[in-house]
């Protein structure tokens, strides 16, 4: 579900449509304030963009979502995991995975060919949000999250909604070191020799850790193919960042 306002684009998930609480949504680069390669709705405050340009085009981005706060990851393409509570929300460690049963309070994480994918557990009332790059995959971010939150809120897998953003699919998922940089059980998934499909990949650790296949949701758009609508830093080494948020909305 693709929608729009004050020319800001994003998409929507068709698994949460029916939860309207959950307010959500993946930015495409347009809208934004941004200039040269940035342009133009870059959320990333790390590249070198102009600051105001920035904190306009966050700004933009939090009112598409309707809440009054919003909490970036600090990623590292690593496989750390956060609860937000309401005490520790305004000092976020490092992490690619938040999660939280805050109200009125987002999440987000930003990305450019990496996945971004939106965990949201109805049962509990809880979300979360993950940055996955070839290194999160690697070492399982989507399983390690889904142990915490089991851990910390009592997430059950086979409950769990997750949906995928658009990233670099098969066509342009290359890596030549494979063998050195990805882990054995990756190498069946070649579509042609060196490129793979990480879609396929995430889904099947999804689902070998619980999460029902009918409540998975992968975009299936590639960033990289998708250049004019989405970041691809495959495609240009010096550009902006996407965005993925959710929230609990009271």
């Amino acid at each position: 579900m693709e929608s729009s306002k004050e020319k800001v684009e994003w998409i929507e998930f068709s698994l949460l449509e029916p939860y309207t609480h959950v307010s959500h949504a993946v930015f495409s680069r347009h809208g934004g304030l941004s200039k040269g390669p940035f342009a133009s709705l870059n959320l990333s405050d790390q590249l070198g963009d102009d600051p105001n340009a920035v904190k306009a085009n966050r700004e933009l981005m939090q009112k598409v979502i309707g809440v009054p706060q919003m909490r970036y990851a600090q990623q590292t393409h690593g496989v750390n995991t956060h609860r937000v509570t309401a005490k520790n929300h305004d000092k976020i460690p490092a992490a690619d995975a938040l999660y939280t049963t805050e109200r009125d309070l987002a999440l987000v994480v930003t990305h450019a060919d990496c996945q971004a994918a939106i965990f949201y557990d109805p049962v509990h009332e809880a979300i979360g949000v993950v940055h996955a790059g070839w290194r999160g995959s690697a070492a399982n971010i989507y399983a390690r999250t889904i142990e915490a939150m089991h851990r910390d809120i009592g997430t059950q897998a086979q409950n769990l909604i997750v949906c995928i953003s658009p990233s670099l699919g098969p066509d342009h998922a290359e890596y030549k070191n494979y063998k050195q940089e990805l882990p054995e059980s990756f190498w069946s998934y070649q579509k042609k020799p060196n490129y793979f499909d990480f879609w396929a990949i995430s889904e099947a650790q999804l689902t070998e850790a619980g999460v029902l296949a009918k409540n998975i949701e992968i975009s299936g758009i590639c960033t990289h193919c998708a250049s004019d609508d989405y970041f691809s830093y495959r495609r240009v080494k010096q550009t902006g960042r996407n965005a993925t948020a959710v929230a609990l909305k009271s």
